[in-house]
């Protein structure tokens, strides 16, 4: 791994914010270039980097710099979002203006409509000018107050947009593909030799996103399912054999699943990609689903979107606009599966698929603060000059991290994990199904 930050070249303008260098006088101090965090916290790596003399794998310490690479009194900064909703895209959104206009007085600040597409001239979006009176209580909402969409754009086009259009630094919120895409724009600004700043807010529901500690909006979505899964186990509890199927979030990754079942323990069941599962055979899932019933004639299964795709027929792979895999709908294949093992037998079935209702849900407490404070560290890192990064937090310490090291890989709960055990102890479930 490579932590080591771009920036677009030498400060020259000194911040507006009345912080401190000194230690003791109670008031916050700039962050300076050398402050780091160490990446790998473990004994067994601290122990190496003793045997072999040689320095830890650090992160860079987010937070507003003495210095500054844009003069606040003449920048322009523009936010996109792109992708699918999540909790607290609006929260970020607010945080940046406000940010930007209180904290370093910079009065020019746009919003690209529907995503990436609103770099591309010929779609006819335009812009739309963000100030703190029109931004103040978009964080009460969920959805996306810009707009949003999936899919690419030509990079040189979006590129020359934003030189056209005297745009210093562009925040891009957004998943794995909005990520990516940002930092192809940045390279081709570099390509350029233009002194535009891009920064990264991930943003994907799945908390899928490597090396980060969770991405916003996960914790609102496990939070918001948990009352779903409640009213999911009092429907299956009120039938004879009563059996709750609850589908969520996860084309690749399980956190939500898992996550949801740990926060509301009623259920007995959880499916996730990561875990592959047979339905047939000795311990296989209607052996487990028979036994749940014989004891306390009621069942509630939780699955991730992405889980059991073994269990199709092979077919040709499709992709979405953002070149996400199409999975089939596990869901629906359970309740039928289900339905016909237990043909002679009475049962009561229930299906929920309650994942766009978790989508558009307002952010909860504990991820409206992450929001402000992503944004605020976005701001700070993106006046300083710093590009191509996302902002977020690692070891519990908020971070910048260079996109391409965030985007080569998914994060993937690991079943050999405690969190996974905990999951296991929680539903009572084996550890293997079949």
């Amino acid at each position: 791994m490579e932590f080591q930050n771009r920036n677009l070249g030498i400060p020259k303008f000194k911040s507006p914010l009345q912080l401190s260098t000194v230690r003791g006088d109670k008031i916050f101090n700039f962050v300076g270039e050398e402050e780091k965090f160490v990446f790998d916290l473990s004994n067994d790596n601290y122990t190496q980097c003793l045997e072999k003399g040689v320095e830890p794998l650090c992160l860079e310490k987010a937070g507003p710099r003495q210095d500054l690479f844009f003069d606040p009194s003449n920048t322009t900064a523009a936010i996109v979002t792109c992708g699918g909703l999540c909790p607290g895209i609006n929260n970020v959104i607010r945080g940046i203006v406000m940010a930007l206009h209180y904290f370093y007085g910079i009065k020019r600040i746009l919003g690209v409509p529907y995503g990436y597409e609103g770099l591309n001239p010929a779609m006819g979006h335009g812009f739309v000018d963000l100030t703190p009176n029109k931004v103040k209580d978009i964080h009460l909402f969920g959805g996306t107050f810009l707009g949003s969409s999936r899919g690419a754009q030509d990079v040189s086009l979006m590129v020359n947009t934003l030189a056209e259009n005297k745009i210093d630094i562009l925040f891009a919120i957004g998943g794995d593909g909005t990520l990516k895409g940002v930092d192809a724009i940045g390279e081709e600004i570099a390509k350029q030799g233009l002194d535009i700043g891009v920064v990264g807010i991930p943003k994907t529901i799945d908390n899928d996103i490597d090396i980060i500690d969770k991405s916003f909006g996960f914790e609102t979505s496990f939070d918001v399912a948990g009352s779903i899964l409640r009213d999911a186990h009092n429907e299956a509890a009120g039938a004879y054999n009563g059996i709750a199927i609850i589908k969520l979030m996860g084309r690749d990754s399980g956190f939500i699943a898992a996550s949801a079942a740990l926060a509301m323990p009623v259920v007995n069941l959880v499916l996730i990609p990561e875990m592959e599962f047979h339905l047939e055979g000795p311990n296989g899932f209607f052996e487990v689903l028979e036994q749940r019933l014989s004891e306390k004639r009621h069942a509630v299964i939780v699955v991730a979107e992405g889980a059991g795709q073994h269990l199709f027929e092979k077919k040709d792979v499709v992709k979405d606009a953002s070149g996400n895999v199409q999975h089939q709908d596990i869901g629906l294949f359970l309740k039928d599966r289900i339905k016909e093992h237990f043909k002679d037998t009475s049962v009561t079935i229930k299906y929920i698929d309650p994942s766009y209702i978790i989508r558009s849900a307002p952010a909860n407490s504990s991820d409206s603060v992450y929001c402000s404070r992503l944004a605020y560290h976005a701001v700070h890192g993106a006046m300083a000059g710093k590009t191509r990064f996302v902002v977020s937090k690692v070891n519990n310490q908020y971070v910048y991290v260079p996109i391409s090291q965030v985007t080569q890989k998914r994060k993937k709960i690991d079943l050999e994990s405690e969190f996974w055990f905990s999951v296991l102890q929680s539903t009572g479930q084996p550890f293997h199904l079949g």
